[in-house]
């Protein structure tokens, strides 16, 4: 049995680095607030929550100590419940600040963007930090935003047989009024069908598109996340009570069409 915990098939961002309560008033920001959209979310067949927290003035931050308080919370209310912290940078954190977190806070699950690991071109530092992550057992999801992060994925071997390679696949980017597509998922199941490695993929996708993408995923054999962090929109175009009114709707599509 593998060490390591596998994606969630259906994992939630509630609420991401950048959006606020200006942009929907039942985005969480605090950490009761995430963990009650968590336990919502949970009820609603969501598995997982990829989470985010927020300093005292409802910005991005990577706190050690802030996420060690929000995943006893999250334990607290969901026992056992799949919980991946992200190394997000946002413009403010360096690859070694980055590594820093998930050193202190040691979590069992974390998003990290290949990209922003080797924005400073410290490869052999990188090498060292994945090595030291499979060591400690923690399940590292890498963030692929193109075609380029797969061959840095390839570059730094760290496709391998033993455990399953954990990765996210995302679909547009987090810009305004971006709208991904099903065909965005195209040029990487191109690059999954070729490979040989085991492979554990998951897709996030933006605005309006969210549940088509999502559900076109699924059916391709992947997993999805979705929540507020990426869009608040379901598919036909209107607004979104909370994250797990999103998760219901995705549940429904993927049903209907089973």
């Amino acid at each position: 049995m593998s060490r390591f915990q596998t994606l969630p098939n259906i994992m939630v961002a509630p609420n991401g680095a950048r959006r606020t309560k200006k942009d929907h008033p039942a985005l969480p920001i605090s950490i009761p607030e995430s963990a009650a959209a968590a336990m919502a979310c949970q009820k609603a067949g969501a598995d997982g929550l990829h989470m985010h927290i927020r300093a005292e003035d409802d910005t991005h931050t990577l706190d050690p100590g802030l996420y060690l308080e929000a995943l006893q919370e999250l334990e607290h209310v969901l026992p056992g419940f799949y919980t991946q912290i992200t190394t997000e940078a946002v413009g403010q954190y360096s690859p070694q600040e980055q590594r820093d977190v998930v050193k202190k806070v040691m979590p069992k699950a974390v998003s990290i963007s290949i990209a922003e690991m080797l924005s400073e071109g410290e490869e052999k530092q990188a090498k060292l930090f994945y090595d030291w992550c499979i060591e400690s057992e923690i399940s590292v999801q890498h963030i692929i935003y193109d075609v380029d992060d797969l061959a840095r994925i390839e570059s730094m071997n760290l496709l391998n047989d033993d455990t399953p390679t954990q990765l996210l696949f995302v679909l547009g980017r987090y810009t305004k009024n971006q709208q991904s597509s099903p065909s965005d998922l195209d040029p990487f199941q191109n690059w999954v069908q070729q490979q040989k490695a085991r492979l554990d993929w998951a897709i996030c996708a933006f605005g309006q598109g969210e549940t088509d993408c999502l559900v076109h995923a699924h059916q391709q054999g992947g997993k999805v996340r979705i929540g507020f962090e990426n869009s608040l929109w379901h598919k036909d175009g209107s607004l979104a009570k909370d994250n797990a009114e999103r998760v219901k709707e995705f549940i429904k599509y993927r049903d209907a069409l089973s």
